[in-house]
């Protein structure tokens, strides 16, 4: 079984979506394997939870967190 990418080092929001638009071009290549885009999918799935963490631990303010629940 394949190990789990590590993500650790995406330490802003911004870095991961960066990496995962990276991530769609690469796939969308007819170029790349398919064992390419499973291994980069595999990547995508860490960097999604990776995602949820940062977003987790961010600190907003009383009315960022406000605006949140509005906008849902």
């Amino acid at each position: 079984m394949a190990s789990k990418p590590d993500t650790s080092s995406y330490e802003r929001f911004s870095d991961v979506t960066d990496r995962l638009d990276e991530i769609v071009a690469t796939v969308r290549d007819k170029g790349t394997s398919l064992e390419r885009s499973l291994d980069l999918f595999d990547e995508a799935i860490a960097l999604g939870t990776r995602a949820v963490d940062l977003v987790d631990k961010a600190a907003f303010s009383p009315e960022e967190r406000e605006r949140l629940v509005d906008e849902s």
